[in-house]
């Protein structure tokens, strides 16, 4: 229910993962729910989860417990949670959660959205929270919610161009932070367009370097990891400064055309049909998680003349080992430079920006490599 006895706003909060809570936010206000946006992930947000957290389950995990106990202890009376059925954890993760959240006595009602049910999915969530059986209220609710997930990809992707190109470090990021306000602002279709135009204008105004040698990287891995600068440890704020610019190549957007999106309104091939086709030889099925989209990704970025690609996965994910077990035999047979990246709550900072920086030179070595190559077969006099 959206309200109690007393007529006061129920509040819902979701676990941070990137600018998600932009766009389930702008669902909830529709339907007259408020909702709860804790703290960002922090190093309190990970000591809370990992206290309260089996050693060896992975680091999303610890990460939406402690976003949890953060949004209870703030004052939010319901806690949401993503959920997915099949092979991976994620389908137990909730059960869990709620337990140990029982177990710390906290009063809180735990509610799960199950995405990989597509419409109907969002649609039983929402209707749980506040019984409104309006169909108009209700659509109005997931279509602002979508259109935001897409403005801000948009908005990500125009981010990373300048972010590799700016002259004063910083300053893509500031009028960025500027766009994401404009988005969230946005209550209607309409204001959203006009957010999205006057947030690519914020960072278009951003001094760049037009002529600079930068490299294109695709990160891709488990999504969490991929969509989150935390979990992440802000990898793709690290490689803008290195003059590196980064493309996600999973992203909720994707996701939405497979799970939420009608196939009449879909254009073109989806991030999972490209998987399915590409992944082969290599894998011939589905293991869990996004292993299947990693090796077709793998495939992709080759493809196109990506100058690498990173793989970021929690410690202990079996779909990633897979892939990363994978990812050997692909190198034999294609000419990418691929750095696999193992994210816990003991890695350190320092190693792993020196990895970041090797890897950057080892890119960049072969990318001058290559244009003396095609110089040199270019002064080759050819025979009459």
């Amino acid at each position: 229910m959206s309200k109690n006895k007393d007529k006061k706003p129920v509040k819902v909060a979701f676990p941070h993962m990137g600018t998600i809570s932009i766009c389930w936010a702008a669902a909830l206000r529709k339907m007259g729910i408020e909702p709860y946006i804790p703290p960002y992930t922090s190093k309190k947000t990970l000591s809370y989860g990992t206290k309260n957290s089996p050693e060896a389950i992975c680091l999303p995990y610890k990460l939406i417990l402690g976003n949890f106990i953060e949004a209870i202890e703030g004052g939010a009376d319901y806690v949401a949670m993503i959920t997915s059925p099949g092979i991976c954890r994620l389908g137990e993760y909730g059960k869990s959660i709620k337990n140990v959240l029982l177990d710390l006595g906290y009063d809180a009602n735990f509610i799960e959205l199950n995405l990989y049910n597509g419409f109907k999915g969002m649609w039983d969530f929402l209707y749980q929270l506040t019984e409104d059986k309006n169909p108009i209220t209700i659509i109005r609710a997931i279509n602002i919610a979508v259109r935001k997930v897409f403005a801000l990809d948009e908005i990500e992707n125009f981010y990373s161009y300048y972010r590799a190109r700016e002259i004063k470090i910083g300053d893509s990021e500031k009028a960025y932070k500027k766009a994401l306000n404009y988005i969230d602002k946005a209550d209607s279709t309409k204001e959203l367009k006009k957010a999205l135009k006057q947030g690519l204008k914020e960072i278009a105004q951003v001094k760049i370097d037009t002529d600079k040698d930068v490299l294109h990287v695709d990160l891709t891995g488990e999504i969490f990891l991929v969509l989150d600068p935390f979990a992440n440890q802000y990898i793709e704020k690290e490689l803008g400064k290195m003059g590196v610019q980064t493309r996600r190549s999973l992203t909720v957007s994707g996701f939405l055309k497979d799970a939420i999106i009608p196939k009449m309104c879909k254009k073109g091939e989806t991030h999972l049909e490209r998987a399915f086709r590409m992944a082969k030889p290599y894998l011939m099925r589905d293991i869990g998680g996004d292993a299947l989209e990693c090796i077709s990704d793998v495939m992709y970025a080759s493809e196109k003349g990506t100058d690498g690609l990173i793989h970021v996965s929690p410690f202990t994910c079996m779909p990633e080992i897979m892939s990363q077990n994978i990812f050997p035999k692909m190198r034999e047979d294609i000419n990418l430079p691929i750095l696999s990246l193992i994210m816990d709550e003991q890695t350190g900072k320092a190693g792993y920006l020196t990895r970041l920086e090797a890897f950057v030179d080892l890119m960049r070595r072969k990318k001058q490599r290559l244009k003396l190559q095609n110089s040199s077969e270019e002064k080759v006099p050819q025979k009459v």
